[in-house]
C-alpha cells in the first residue's frame, strides 16, 4: 500500500537525466536548488534543501523560500572536493498552518479561545528543542493559552513574531516526503579555470634538424609562465612504432629519419608506460615536470588508448585487437581520414576486464609520476561506460585529476562524455566565427542544462585543425580570436608556436596544416616576441587576476547595433568583480557602434556615472547613460572594461 503522504516535491533543478549523472561545481561555487513543492487544500507548507559531503555523518539543512506559484528555492555552498548528495523535503507544517489560521480568525474578530488550547498542543514539542532563553518564552505562551483570565495576552502572543519564529525554526516534520538524492561532484579550481598551451616536445631543440628532449622543454618552462599559461599540455611522448610509420606530410611510407605519428603508440622501446628514448629518460621527464610546478604550470599528458602494430599489446595481448580471417587487423579509419599506423582497441573482446584494468595503470603509473591533467585523446571511440569507470576510479584516491575530452564531434556524443564525468570538453568554438554563431552557441553552453555537467575548453587551433577563418589570416585575426576564447570561456588553450608566429599554411581545401608537426620535428625560433605574444601575456595576467573570467556560465550579451561588434557582461559569484569586453570581429576596418549597458543586472539607473577602465591600456572613461560609443580597430580589436561603480 503507498506511504501516506501529502506533499508532492517535482522538477527539482538542478540535476541531469532525472539523476542518472551528477552536475559538477568547483569549491566554494553556490548550488542554486528549484523544486516545485505543493500540498492539496490550503495548509501551510514548508520545505529544505538537505546536503551532506560523502564524508560527513550528517545531513545539513538550509530552508527553501516560496518564489511563487507552488516554486520554493535555496542555495548552499559545497566548500570540500568529492561528491556531495542532496536532495529537497517538504512537509505540512501544522504549526504554522495554526498560527496562520488563528491569526485570519483573530482579523475577523472571532473568538479562539478553542483555537488556543489547540495551539498549546503545538507548543508542547518545542520544549525540548529551544534554548534556554526560548523555553522560558514557550512556557509563557503555554500558561496564556490555557487561561482564559489572559485572553488578551494569549491573543498578542499567537500571531507574535517571536512564536512565528520557533515554530519556523523548529519544525515537527510531520509526513514529510523526499525527492530522489541527487549527486554533485566537486573539483578543484582548475576544471573551472585552466590557459593551455601545447607544443611538441620533439620540437624543442636549439639546433635545427635535431630531435628535442625534455632537457630542451625545460629551457622553455620560463617562456610559457611568462606568457601565462598555467598548463603545459604534451602530445604523446611514448616510443612510437616503426611498423606503418607515417613519413612527412602523412604519407604512408616513412624514410630513415622520419620521426612518425606521436599518436602511434608503442614499439620495441615500450608502450603506453615508456617514454621515447629520443625524449630522454623518465627521470628527465618527472624533473621537467617538477620544474613545471615550481613555476606554477602542470603538465598535462596525452591518454591515447590506441596502439602501433608493434605495441608490446600486440604480442602480450593478441585478444585486445580484432584479427580478420586472413590474419591482418584493420587499422584505425575515421573516414576520409586513414591511419595505417594505428591499431584500434578492440573493446568487445571477452578480456575486456583486463584491458579496462591496463588502462586504469596507465593513468596510475603517471599519476605517481606527477601528472594530475590528462589531454583524452578520441574519447568518443570508446565506451562511455568505461570513461564513467576508469575516471570514478582514479578521482577515489586522487581527486584533483582532471580529464578534457578530445571529442570534436557529434552534439549529443560530446555531451554524454561530459555526463560520463568529463572535467572538461573541446568545443565548436574553433569554427564559430560571426556574431550569431558565438552568440548562439554560448547561450546554448551557458543557458541550458549543459552549464550543470559541461565544462567547456576553447582552443583557436590545434594540431589536427588549421581552421579556414586562420589560413591566410592577418594579426588582427589572431588577436580576436585569441581574446573571444580567453573572455567568453574560463579554460581555452593554444596549439604553439604556430598560434604566435601565424603560422597558417594548409592542405588546399582542408582545414589541416600542411606538412604537419604531427609527422615531423619542426624548429623553431622560440623566443620571438611580437604583439600576439606581448597581447596573449597580458590577457592571460587579466584572466588570472578577474575572477569573472574564471568562470564561463555568468554572461550576458549586449546589445549593438552592428553585427561587427560583439558585446558582452562578465561577473563573479558574489558580482565583486564585473566587466564589460567588446570585441571587434572585422579584421581589416575600424568597427564602431553604441553598446548598451546592462543596468539591471549592474544595479543602477539612468544618470549614474560608473566608471570603465580598460585593463588592456589602461584608459579610464566616465559613462553616464544605457547607450555609449565605441570605436576598435584592427590593431587592437578589443576592450576589456573592468567596471566601476
Amino acid at each position: 500500500m503507498q506511504k501516506q503522504e501529502r506533499v508532492v516535491i517535482d522538477a527539482v533543478s538542478p540535476q541531469i537525466n532525472g539523476g542518472d549523472f551528477f552536475i559538477k561545481r568547483i569549491v566554494n561555487e553556490i548550488i542554486n536548488v528549484d523544486a516545485n513543492v505543493l500540498v492539496d487544500g490550503h495548509d501551510v507548507i514548508a520545505a529544505s534543501v538537505l546536503f551532506k559531503h560523502e564524508n560527513a555523518r550528517k545531513w545539513s539543512e538550509v530552508r527553501m523560500h516560496h518564489t511563487g506559484n507552488d516554486e520554493w528555492a535555496a542555495s548552499f555552498i559545497v566548500e570540500k572536493q568529492g561528491f556531495y548528495d542532496y536532495k529537497v523535503q517538504g512537509w505540512v507544517d501544522h504549526a504554522l498552518n495554526w498560527q496562520h489560521g488563528i491569526e485570519r480568525k483573530i482579523d475577523d474578530g472571532q473568538h479562539v479561545i478553542s483555537e488556543l488550547l489547540e495551539g498549546a498542543l503545538y507548543l508542547e514539542p518545542l520544549l525540548k528543542k529551544v534554548k534556554k532563553n526560548e523555553k522560558e518564552f514557550v512556557q509563557e505562551c503555554l500558561a496564556c493559552f490555557k487561561d482564559e483570565s489572559q485572553y488578551d495576552k494569549a491573543v498578542e502572543l499567537a500571531v507574535s513574531e517571536p512564536l512565528h519564529h520557533l515554530f519556523y525554526t523548529n519544525p515537527e516534520k510531520e509526513l514529510a516526503n523526499e525527492s530522489r538524492t541527487l549527486q554533485v561532484y566537486v573539483d578543484r579550481k582548475k576544471a573551472r579555470f585552466s590557459t593551455w598551451y601545447e607544443f611538441f616536445p620533439r620540437s624543442a631543440s636549439e639546433k635545427e634538424g635535431q630531435h628535442g628532449t625534455f632537457k630542451d622543454c625545460e629551457r622553455l618552462l620560463g617562456r610559457v609562465a611568462d606568457m601565462g599559461f598555467d598548463t603545459l599540455y604534451f602530445p604523446p611522448v611514448h616510443p612510437i612504432g616503426e611498423v606503418n610509420r607515417k613519413g612527412k606530410n602523412n604519407t604512408t611510407e616513412a624514410f630513415e629519419g622520419d620521426a612518425g605519428s606521436a599518436w602511434g603508440i608503442g614499439s620495441k622501446y615500450g608502450g603506453h608506460k615508456d617514454i621515447h628514448p629520443e625524449l630522454g629518460t623518465l627521470a628527465d621527464f618527472k624533473r621537467l615536470v617538477k620544474k613545471a610546478k615550481e613555476l606554477g604550470i602542470e603538465v598535462a599528458m596525452d591518454y591515447a588508448l590506441q596502439a602501433a602494430p608493434d605495441h608490446p599489446w600486440v604480442i602480450s595481448n593478441p585478444e585486445w585487437f580484432k584479427w580478420r580471417p586472413d590474419g591482418t587487423v584493420q587499422y584505425a579509419e575515421n573516414p576520409p581520414k586513414k591511419y595505417q599506423d594505428i591499431l584500434p582497441i578492440y573493446w568487445e573482446n571477452d578480456n575486456y576486464k583486463a584491458l579496462w584494468q591496463e588502462c586504469l595503470d596507465i593513468l596510475l603509473h603517471w599519476v605517481d609520476c606527477g601528472i594530475n591533467v590528462f589531454r583524452v585523446d578520441n574519447p568518443h571511440t570508446k565506451p562511455y561506460y568505461f570513461w564513467n569507470w576508469v575516471m570514478l576510479e582514479v578521482k577515489k584516491k586522487h581527486p584533483d585529476v582532471i580529464f578534457l575530452a578530445e571529442a570534436f564531434t557529434k552534439p549529443k556524443v560530446m555531451q554524454r562524455l561530459a555526463k560520463e564525468g568529463y572535467s572538461q570538453s573541446y568545443t565548436y568554438f574553433t569554427w564559430r566565427d560571426n556574431k550569431h554563431e558565438l552568440t548562439e552557441y554560448m547561450i546554448e553552453l551557458t543557458q541550458s542544462d549543459q552549464r550543470e555537467y559541461m565544462q567547456p575548453n576553447f582552443w583557436p587551433n590545434t594540431p589536427d585543425i588549421n581552421p579556414y577563418h586562420l589560413q591566410g589570416a592577418n594579426e588582427s585575426k589572431y588577436l580576436q580570436r585569441y581574446a573571444l576564447a580567453a573572455t567568453l570561456s574560463s579554460s581555452i588553450g593554444i596549439y604553439g608556436p604556430v598560434f604566435e608566429q601565424m603560422i597558417h599554411e594548409a592542405i588546399p581545401g582542408k582545414e589541416e596544416y600542411y606538412m604537419s608537426e604531427k609527422f615531423e620535428v619542426k624548429h623553431y625560433d622560440w623566443f620571438i616576441e611580437n604583439k600576439i605574444t606581448l597581447l596573449i601575456s597580458k590577457i592571460n595576467k587579466i584572466r588570472h587576476e578577474n575572477a569573472a573570467l574564471q568562470q564561463t556560465n555568468n554572461i550576458r550579451f549586449c546589445h549593438v547595433e552592428n553585427d561587427n561588434l560583439m558585446a558582452f557582461y562578465k561577473w563573479d559569484q558574489n558580482k565583486t568583480n564585473e566587466l564589460l569586453i567588446i570585441i571587434s570581429l572585422d579584421q581589416y576596418y575600424a568597427q564602431q557602434g553604441t553598446v548598451q549597458l546592462p543596468m539591471h543586472e549592474l544595479g543602477i539607473h539612468e544618470g549614474q556615472q560608473i566608471q570603465v577602465e580598460d585593463l588592456v591600456t589602461g584608459s579610464s572613461y566616465n559613462w553616464h547613460s544605457e547607450w555609449n560609443f565605441v570605436e576598435l580597430h584592427p590593431t587592437l580589436p578589443f576592450h576589456i572594461f573592468k567596471i566601476n561603480k
